[in-house]
C-alpha cells in the first residue's frame, strides 16, 4: 500500500510539475483571494491550494454532487456561510467569484477553528463533511490522539488531503515572498 502511495504522489508531482511548465498552474483572482484569506486569517497558499484542487480557477464549475464555483460549496453550505456573514443574499450569488471566495474563505476559517487549526482535519472536513471527520478523530485507526488525522478511510478525502499539501508546497515556492 505504501508503495501504491509512494507512486500516486510521484505521479501527481510529476503532473503538477508537467502542469506548471505548461502555464496551468497560475492563480486567478489573486488580489481577492489575498484579500480575503487576510481578513479571515487564512493563509493565502492553502486558499490557492484548494481552489486549484477545486475548481482549477473555474468560477463556474460544478460538481456532481451540486458545489459550485471556485471553492465549491454547495448551496446548503453557502447558504449557511451567507447567513452567518450577515447577508443571506449573497448564497444565490455563488458563482460570482468575489462571493464565493468570501463565503469558502468563511467557511475553510470556520472548520480550521472548530478542528483547533488542525489542516488535515478541517481540510477533511470541507471534502466529506464534518460529521464523518468528527466520526474519524474518534477511531484510533485514523486519529492516534482524537485531534489530528492520519489519514481518511474515503480515498478520495484522502488524496484530496495529499493533494492540496502538495499544491500549496508548489504555491509557497513559486508565489512566496
Amino acid at each position: 500500500m505504501k508503495k501504491v502511495l509512494r507512486l500516486f504522489i510521484a505521479i501527481l508531482i510529476i503532473a503538477v510539475a508537467f502542469s506548471f511548465l505548461l502555464g496551468k498552474i497560475e492563480v486567478k483572482y489573486k488580489e481577492e483571494i489575498d484579500k480575503t484569506a487576510e481578513e479571515y486569517s487564512l493563509d493565502r497558499f492553502l486558499v490557492y491550494a484548494l481552489i486549484k484542487a477545486e475548481s482549477g480557477f473555474d468560477p463556474y464549475a460544478e460538481s456532481v454532487k451540486g458545489a459550485s464555483g471556485l471553492m465549491q460549496l454547495t448551496e446548503d453550505t453557502a447558504l449557511w456561510c451567507a447567513e452567518k456573514v450577515g447577508d443571506k443574499n449573497l448564497a444565490a450569488e455563488v458563482t460570482n467569484p468575489e462571493v464565493n471566495i468570501r463565503l469558502g474563505c468563511f467557511y475553510l476559517r470556520y472548520l480550521l477553528d472548530k478542528y483547533g487549526g488542525e489542516e488535515t482535519s478541517a481540510l477533511a472536513a470541507y471534502n466529506a463533511g464534518s460529521g464523518n471527520v468528527d466520526e474519524w478523530l474518534s477511531d484510533s485507526a485514523y486519529s492516534p490522539d482524537g485531534k489530528s488525522l492520519t489519514g481518511a478511510p474515503f480515498p478520495e478525502t484522502d488524496n484530496y488531503i495529499k493533494k492540496i499539501a502538495i499544491y500549496k508546497k508548489l504555491y509557497t515556492l513559486l508565489y512566496g515572498e
